[in-house]
């Protein structure tokens, strides 16, 4: 189940995947053709009991000592003394050598000393290497004459770098982009969800369920943006009867209100209308592509429905909601504030309406006078 969970991660991700590679290769591509050229030369020398030897048990302790001395050859190979005896032979000061490494050691099994040089210049590096060989030979000659080193094989300049490998480096790299970037779309997918759920907590009334007051009025905007031409309609649902109910009825009996609240607005309202709760007692809805006369009918059915009271069995108490409703019709680009404006405006006389409180606020015509004045159906 998990592996599934991840395959679905790394498919919505994918693109997070692509781009860490071709980053990845891209960047490969460009330190290799940035990287200056790196050559090696190798000599190797053999170890092995001088001609002096006579005897068989001379020469079966020879070859004991020999597996034992070889190591101190290699290290007279790589000391500061054979090193500065090179650069005195080849004229060279130490600078002219700070991009080249050297390095020997003995063949695993073997008496046999291998001398690596890299470098920038192929030809140094096999001139050095050869020297250095030089030089420890006659530094170890007079050591003593049980043992002699001698060159096998004789070093020679290298016709192709051991780096930059442009092509070994951007597989490397394309594959390690890829596994960097499935992690990031894995962890991308893991650290948007919580984002997500962070985000709907000031999205979303948490009472309710529906949004806030400030989202739902970015949401407004944003509709009103995208389609100035159209009538839309906004109303406030007022709930005078919830004035005083926080104060004396408990936290689950006053969610029980709200939730039902909610689920009528939900139950007379269309699945792209938006709800939003205004304030403490407040509700309001958007119906977008509503003119003010199909708002009022709709509207008119909302307070039929809020008229109903609340019945709270667990309280053995009944709860009426007294709803106003007031609303205004969204025409001629008016801005958002002028609409909640006509809006509140409208609300005012539907609380003034005993019989009948449903105002909706239209403009009928701009340059007719009085516009000012909400129409009741």
């Amino acid at each position: 189940m998990e592996i599934r969970l991840y395959f679905q991660l790394l498919k919505r991700g994918w693109w997070v995947i692509l781009l860490t590679a071709l980053a990845a290769l891209a960047s490969s591509l460009g330190a290799s053709y940035l990287a200056i050229p790196q050559y090696k030369s190798v000599a190797r020398f053999i170890l092995k009991p001088s001609n002096s030897i006579e005897s068989s048990a001379s020469v079966l302790q020879s070859f004991y000592t020999l597996e034992r001395v070889v190591v101190t050859y290699a290290e007279v190979m790589n000391s500061d003394r054979v090193f500065n005896d090179t650069l005195a032979f080849l004229n060279l000061r130490a600078d002219d050598l700070k991009d080249y490494t050297y390095e020997s050691e003995v063949l695993s099994g073997s008496s046999i000393l291998e001398l690596s040089v890299t470098g920038p210049n192929p030809q140094t590096a096999a001139k050095v290497a050869n020297t250095i060989g030089y030089q420890t030979i006659n530094f170890t000659q007079n050591m003593n004459q049980i043992y002699t080193v001698d060159f096998l094989d004789i070093a020679v300049p290298s016709t192709k770098p051991i780096s930059p490998q442009p092509l070994l480096y951007a597989s490397l790299a394309t594959v390690l982009g890829l596994f960097v970037g499935g992690f990031l779309a894995i962890l991308r997918e893991q650290l948007r969800i919580p984002l997500d759920a962070l985000r709907n907590r000031f999205h979303f009334d948490t009472m309710t369920g529906v949004y806030t007051s400030r989202y739902f009025s970015s949401l407004v905007e944003e509709e009103l943006a995208q389609s100035p031409e159209d009538l839309h309609s906004i109303g406030i649902v007022e709930l005078q009867g919830l004035q005083d109910l926080p104060q004396t009825l408990p936290l689950s009996g006053l969610q029980h209100v709200f939730q039902r609240v909610t689920d009528t607005l939900r139950r007379e309202l269309r699945g792209n209308d938006i709800i939003g709760r205004w304030n403490e007692n407040d509700f309001i809805v958007m119906l977008p592509n509503t003119s003010g006369l199909s708002a009022n009918r709709t509207f008119e059915r909302i307070f039929k429905a809020l008229s109903e009271p609340i019945e709270l069995d667990l309280l053995n108490m009944t709860v009426g909601l007294d709803p106003h409703l007031g609303g205004a019709e969204y025409s001629n680009n008016i801005s958002m504030r002028e609409l909640l404006d006509k809006t509140n405006g409208a609300l005012e006389k539907a609380r003034r309406n005993t019989v009948s409180p449903v105002y909706v606020w239209q403009m009928e015509n701009p340059f007719w006078e009085g516009l000012d004045e909400p129409i009741q159906e």
